[in-house]
């Protein structure tokens, strides 16, 4: 251990010349600062590097109303997880994640307009906040027939979307979709486009469809969300797009205006409350679906008619051909459904048909469709 005693010496004059190096540093460091001059960075590359002090205020040419829509209704948008039950190999039940969608909050009580799709067959929603808090969701009620549906969940002042005109819309106008897109991973996203048309009629299996098109883009997860106008109110509710190969921009929203009423006997009824005739109907389009060939020009072809329904009671039978109903021509399945949507449970209207070959009017008087 010879070496570290020669060396021990040299190691300790050389922490006490550290030490008074340091007392000299700390002791001279207040005339040493004053005689350094700081680089005057005015007028030159430097001022550009300088961190901002405080957050600018948005200028005009910033603070758009697409940004203004997004602040506005982007709080009141959430994302829906559907989960439902499902076994695993060990034969346990275990819940499992079926799909996320979107939802607007319409109501500060907790109420949540979405798609019926995006909670169809759901045990258990998790409906997740622009806040981040993730809550329990409960289905109030929903409506197969326009894909639309109310979820709530027991919290009160939460932020709320105001409900706009869409029948004020214009083609051309600014468009914003707020939802969902993908997933969770991606909640809150903004996309923007133009209202693209007006009244998009839409046959989607037996029912016409009137909707808002536009070219804001519309992905999976979506569905549910809100389609806004630059003036910040909803006028939609996202349902679905148009995915072709080779197709890009067309996506459809529910017009706010259709979808109030249906939200509003949702949430007092739990359903909807249609009108119907009691009839089974076929077209040419669906008759082909079920292998047989129809040859009509106009109308749609009676194949069954309930005896206890409200068309029967008034003298229609099966063979019947249905030309018009309330002065609406009636050439499809899909028609006959939007024609009677319009119609009020307990109201009489005139049903043109045409049997052995001899046209007739019939007065009907519609009752409620039963079993929804």
């Amino acid at each position: 251990m010879k070496w570290f005693r020669k060396i021990t010496p040299y190691i300790a004059v050389s922490l006490i010349s550290m030490i008074i190096g340091a007392i000299l540093v700390v002791g001279c460091a207040g005339t040493a600062a004053d005689k350094i001059k700081k680089p005057d960075t005015a007028g030159s590359p430097f001022q550009a590097l300088q961190p901002p002090t405080a957050q600018a205020s948005l200028s005009d040419a910033r603070n758009t109303p697409i940004v203004r829509a997004a602040q506005s209704v982007g709080p009141a948008v959430v994302g829906i997880t559907n989960k439902a039950f499902a076994r695993d190999i060990f034969n346990r039940k275990v819940l499992i994640e079926q799909g996320t969608g979107s939802g607007v909050i319409f109501d500060s009580k907790g109420y949540i307009a979405t798609n019926f799709h995006v909670v169809q067959n759901a045990q258990e929603l998790a409906v997740s906040l622009a806040d981040g808090r993730t809550l329990t969701g409960k289905v109030i009620g929903v409506d197969q027939a326009t894909d639309l549906a109310v979820v709530k969940v027991d919290e009160n002042d939460l932020p709320v979307a105001t409900l706009g005109d869409s029948d004020s819309l214009m083609v051309g106008e600014p468009a914003i979709a707020i939802g969902n897109p993908l997933g969770l991973e991606f909640k809150g996203s903004v996309t923007t486009g133009v209202i693209s048309a007006l009244n998009r009629s839409l046959d989607i299996g037996e029912r016409r469809f009137k909707l808002i098109q536009t070219d804001a883009a519309i992905n999976p997860g979506n569905s549910g969300g809100a389609l806004v106008n630059a003036d910040g109110v909803v006028v939609g509710i996202n349902s679905a797009k148009i995915a072709l190969s080779g197709v890009e921009g067309i996506g459809f929203a529910i017009p706010i205006n259709s979808a109030r009423p249906i939200l509003q006997s949702l949430i007092d009824k739990g359903r909807v409350i249609r009108a119907y005739l009691g009839v089974g109907a076929l077209d040419q389009a669906t008759a082909a679906r079920y292998g047989y060939e129809l040859n009509l020009e106009k109308g749609v072809y009676l194949a069954r008619v309930a005896q206890s329904g409200p068309a029967y009671k008034a003298g229609m039978r099966e063979g019947d051909v249905i030309l018009k109903v309330a002065g609406a021509e009636t050439n499809s399945v899909a028609e006959l459904r939007a024609v009677l949507d319009s119609q009020q449970v307990g109201g009489q209207v005139e049903v043109v048909i045409k049997r052995n070959n001899q046209t007739q009017t019939i007065n009907v008087l519609l009752e409620e469709m039963p079993g929804q």
